[in-house]
């Protein structure tokens, strides 16, 4: 699952690195490998969605972290992504 590993692997390259513009290109680089997946799989128009909730994942994982930590915080929203993709692909 590309997008569940980019949110992951985005935070965590931000984080060890403490250079945050390397975390947005890994997240970015793996958000546009996912959508060019999705689009393969399920079409254009869900894969514009899928790609919309990954930003969003990713941006509601800010205000999440506040309240229940930044690794649990990233780890629900990957999950979330992945759920939400495995569901709209095995319907594909």
């Amino acid at each position: 699952m590309v997008a569940a590993g980019g949110l992951v692997g985005g935070y965590g390259v931000a984080r060890w690195t403490k250079k945050r513009p390397l975390g947005g290109a890994a997240l970015a680089v793996a958000g546009g490998v996912a959508a060019r997946q999705w689009a393969g799989k399920v079409g254009v128009p869900k894969a514009a969605a899928l790609t919309g909730l990954y930003v969003a994942a990713f941006g509601g994982s800010h205000p999440l972290a506040k309240k229940i930590g930044a690794w649990p915080s990233v780890f629900a929203v990957a999950g979330g992504v992945a759920l939400a993709s495995w569901v709209v692909e095995s319907r594909a």
